[in-house]
């Protein structure tokens, strides 16, 4: 529960934008990668200082800037002051327990995600926060550590597949929301499997760490909304925004965007309600298998009630009792005990009671 309820006082009585990292150091050194490119052309380095950031600054073509840990706040400093980032957005920036959120400023806009990931040994989601700032020609990107996420974005830009090279930063604002929501659709594929497989256990053979399985996914799925139900307001609005910086062709792929956030939504929403019915499953299975046992003790017990009837009647010592003399008395007294025993079990039968 403890990433649920996540909190830091680090910051109590500073005044608003005041820079600090809230959150888990992921990464030794921040990582500055700038990819700069147009239809013709592309430039990949990496940079050790902002400075080297700065003659793409004024280009006409399209810069990434991307930037791989956040802890260094000394160079996400000079970034902001370099580019005229706001304060407050620094400071959001640098705080890794934002929710999902977007902000229009005069320039650019500020938009916040979670990049999803499952660890399929421990069973556990964990999110590490995206930052994105798209303006003209510009989009800066945060990461907490270096990733592989934005690869396959990296490759379409090298490789020149699609529009990607003649279309705008905002078009690039897209393929890197894109990226981050498809890659929920594998989060979600594994824990619906998990599931699943928990599931099939709980009806075959329940247990108390079956139990505590189920339990676990449950606050899984609680983060996983946490995580992705308000990027579909997000993208709401990003899409009904009136701001120059998203062109009308780039318009219907953050619609795309959208469709893929409710489905990913109505997914999360149908695991919640599967794991939630799972406790139900278990209590129904472990009632029925003490029902098992009892009616098989019950059954054990009725035809040894007369059976031990007749051990105490011929138990007793009373000196004149006829057939304990009888030659035949005791194979007679065990006939009597088998048939009693086969008429009992044929009934049993016939009631459908095992």
């Amino acid at each position: 529960m403890r990433k649920m309820t996540e909190r830091s006082s680090t910051k109590s009585g500073m005044p608003p934008g005041s820079l600090v990292h809230v959150g888990e150091r992921k990464a030794e050194e921040p990582e500055i990668t700038i990819v700069d490119y147009d239809a013709e052309h592309l430039t990949e380095r990496r940079a050790h200082t902002i400075d080297e950031c700065v003659p793409f600054r004024d280009t006409p073509t399209v810069t990434w800037i991307n930037i791989a840990g956040i802890h260094d706040i000394e160079v996400l400093r000079e970034l902001g002051e370099c580019y005229g980032i706001h304060p407050l957005v620094m400071e959001d920036i640098l705080n890794t327990h934002q929710r999902p959120k977007f902000e229009e400023f005069e320039r650019y806009l500020f938009i916040v995600l979670k990049s999803l990931s499952l660890d399929p040994t421990a069973a556990e989601i964990t999110a590490e926060q995206v930052s994105l700032i798209v303006g003209p020609n510009l989009l800066i990107s945060f990461e907490e550590a270096p990733a592989d996420v934005f690869n396959a974005v990296r490759e379409r830009l090298r490789a020149d597949r699609g529009r990607i090279r003649t279309a705008g930063a905002d078009y690039l604002a897209y393929c890197l929301l894109d990226t981050v929501v498809d890659h929920y659709y594998v989060v979600l594929e594994s824990l619906a499997g998990m599931i699943e497989e928990v599931e099939d256990q709980l009806v075959g053979n329940p247990s108390q760490d079956m139990l505590q399985r189920v339990h676990k996914l449950k606050r899984e799925l609680i983060y996983l909304r946490k995580s992705v139900w308000p990027l579909r307001e997000v993208l709401a609005v990003l899409e009904r925004t009136d701001t120059e910086l998203i062109r009308e062709t780039t318009d219907i792929y953050l619609r795309d965007v959208y469709d893929h956030t409710i489905q990913i939504v109505d997914t999360i929403e149908s695991l919640r309600d599967i794991v939630s019915g799972m406790h139900d499953t278990y209590l129904s299975s472990v009632s029925n298998r003490l029902n098992e046992v009892m009616k098989v003790l019950t059954i054990f017990a009725t035809i040894f009630i007369p059976l031990t009837f007749f051990a105490g009647v011929y138990g007793m010592n009373f000196e004149y009792m006829p057939e304990l003399r009888w030659r035949w008395g005791y194979f007679v007294v065990w006939g009597v005990m088998i048939a009693a025993t086969g008429a009992m079990l044929a009934y049993f039968r016939r009631k459908k009671w095992f």
